[in-house]
């Protein structure tokens, strides 16, 4: 290559930029306590549209992170997998859990809803994201907002 061929191509760099921080360290260990965290209930709870979360985990199971994946209509969000583990990969993720909501209060999923799921979980598995059965589980859990 070159010098000619190199200025025509473009270097990236990818970071990670923190919103904000917590002073203590939140573990979940259940699925109640993925359930219970009040800045997800109140993401969820306050939109009028549907969206995706991904909350990051250590290996231990500590919060890292978490990231709004897609805002979609008043009855769909588009997921793809390489979206919702971009930010997990960049937080040095070892495990997700994934939320979603449904602003018209059914908490069923539908089957876009569960075919979603199945497609990241198998992304997760692919890049080494590990779980546990609660967390499977909870993966699947739709509509936590209230």
């Amino acid at each position: 290559m070159n010098e000619k061929d190199r200025s025509y191509v473009a270097k990236v760099r990818v970071s990670l930029v923190r919103e904000n921080t917590r002073s203590e360290p939140i573990v979940i260990s259940s699925e109640d306590d993925a359930a219970s965290l009040e800045f997800i209930k109140e993401e969820l709870a306050l939109s009028d549209r549907e969206i995706f979360i991904c909350l990051h985990l250590t290996i231990k199971h500590t919060v890292i992170s978490y990231e709004v994946v897609s805002t979609g209509s008043i009855n769909a969000a588009v997921i793809h997998p390489r979206e919702v583990f971009k930010g997990a990969i960049l937080a040095n993720a070892a495990a997700v859990i994934l939320y979603h909501n449904h602003p018209s209060g059914d908490p069923d999923p539908s089957a876009e809803d569960i075919a979603v799921t199945n497609r990241v979980k198998e992304a997760g598995k692919t890049l080494g994201m590990s779980s546990t059965p609660f967390l499977n589980k909870l993966s699947l859990s739709w509509g936590i907002a209230n």
